[in-house]
């Protein structure tokens, strides 16, 4: 009976503990619409841990919140458009500010890129192609879709839209383990310890557990145990789930992913917050879904350059919504791609697309002695048109750095030598040339259209 006073005791202390880090803090039904779509309840709005971030956040990064978000002004409709489309819940837009701050540029040092933050293999599973002339992980819809599929995958798996979230960050894998562990435990805590210390069945299950831990058994062995235990109907939530459990290295999830759900939803209930109300950050609050980007379709071989012109942007302002368009140019093997323009460009596009012409390039690589004036004269342009396609910022180049030469249209009539590549085919090579195969094998007397890194072919228009 004394245990019993004593946990009423301090449960109401903790009551009073947590009820005045809540003082000052005007929450509102949109904070409880935030939790209940992404599948916890309401109750947890008050989790200590959850109000620290919030507090810190509020009191330290009201401003770099509103730069992000102004940032990001003509890509955030987009993004919000298909989460709701494809009915995620809002508050994953602050996935992306989590994982890249709106950054189409964003990388890390585990090969993720964009806006998504997808690591190559990922991204090559969701369909996002990468290649030296585009990189779709920064294509601002593309990779959005891409991560509305993982993430209904997810849901799939854990039918919770937080832990989708979390799986997001760690692994699904990483969070099967968590999942597993902590249904052991909660029956464990049902039966007695004591009891499943003994069971054979459990002892064998958390045996598994240490096994995937150290790499010594394949994630089947573990995801054999956990759809074991998914039968016993416990469905660890939240708490149990983000709970510090003292004396263990390993927690039921990491302690980055443990932060990066709190770090979200603290994003998303900052986008509720009275500093918003200013006069200088009402427009954040009533940005909606229209869309202030058009996708427009150009032919390959024509440049950012030439598309900027057409519809009178600053090729830099062009650029920073097309960054998945690594050199500057549609890539020529492609008929038709899409880009990324201002709407209110939109009808000046399409009243001057006629006048978007494909370039002929070159890709040239820089020798020992080579300069721009000397690549120029070569290939009878002015070497400002080299800086200005390759974005260069001075008059410096490297050995071995790739540039893309927009050749002279009368020197392209001419025979070119070209090196075959990793990865080319004579198909590609035609196609990249404007050329037919045939033409290609005869006027280089190929028997067959087999071809080696490093044989020479002669390119004639």
């Amino acid at each position: 009976m004394k245990l019993f006073f004593k946990l009423i005791f301090l449960t109401s202390i903790l009551s009073v503990w947590v009820n005045a880090s809540l003082i000052n803090t005007a929450f509102v039904d949109k904070d409880i619409k935030i939790l209940e779509e992404l599948d916890i309840k309401s109750s947890y709005i008050t989790d200590y841990k959850l109000q620290k971030e919030l507090q810190k956040r509020l009191k330290l990064n009201k401003n770099r919140y509103t730069e992000k978000l102004n940032n990001a002004y003509l890509f955030i409709p987009k993004i919000k458009k298909i989460l709701k489309e494809n009915e995620i819940p809002s508050a994953f837009l602050y996935l992306v500010m989590a994982e890249s701050n709106f950054k189409l540029s964003a990388s890390s040092n585990k090969s993720a890129k964009g806006l998504w933050q997808f690591i190559p293999n990922t991204a090559k599973h969701y369909g996002l192609e990468t290649n030296k002339y585009i990189d779709e992980r920064m294509d601002i819809v593309k990779s959005t879709e891409a991560a509305v599929k993982y993430l209904k995958r997810l849901h799939g798996l854990f039918d919770k839209w937080f832990i989708a979230a979390i799986a997001y960050n760690c692994g699904e894998g990483r969070v099967i383990e968590g999942i597993t562990r902590a249904s052991i435990d909660m029956y464990c805590e049902d039966v007695g310890y004591k009891e499943c210390r003994k069971d054979k069945k459990i002892l064998d299950f958390r045996r598994v557990i240490r096994q995937y831990q150290k790499k010594q058994v394949r994630y089947s062995r573990l995801d054999r145990v956990y759809k074991e235990v998914k039968k016993w109907g416990y469905k660890p939530d939240i708490e149990q789930l983000l709970v510090f459990q003292k004396g263990l290295k390993r927690q039921y999830l990491p302690k980055e992913s443990r932060n990066y759900i709190r770090k979200i939803i603290s994003l998303a209930f900052m986008n509720n917050s009275d500093f918003l109300i200013k006069d200088e950050n009402t427009h954040l609050l009533n940005r909606g879904i229209s869309d202030p980007i058009a996708s427009v379709e150009v032919s390959g071989g024509v440049t950012l350059l030439k598309v900027s012109e057409v519809i009178g942007l600053e090729k830099n302002k062009l650029k920073k919504l097309n960054l998945h368009i690594k050199q500057n140019v549609i890539p020529t093997s492609e008929k038709m791609y899409t880009l990324y323009i201002p709407y209110s460009k939109l009808t000046r596009f399409n009243r001057y697309k006629s006048n978007l012409k494909a370039v002929p390039f070159e890709e040239y690589i820089v020798k020992n002695g080579d300069s721009l004036g000397k690549i120029a004269n070569k290939f009878e342009i002015d070497y400002k048109s080299i800086k200005s396609y390759n974005n260069l910022k001075s008059n410096t180049i490297r050995v071995s750095q790739k540039l893309l030469i927009p050749v002279n249209p009368k020197l392209y009539q001419r025979s070119l030598d070209y090196i075959v590549k990793t990865g080319d085919t004579l198909g590609r090579i035609a196609s990249n040339h404007k050329i037919k195969v045939d033409k290609l094998m005869k006027d280089n007397n190929l028997k067959t259209s087999m071809i080696r890194v490093g044989d020479k072919l002669v390119i004639k228009n």
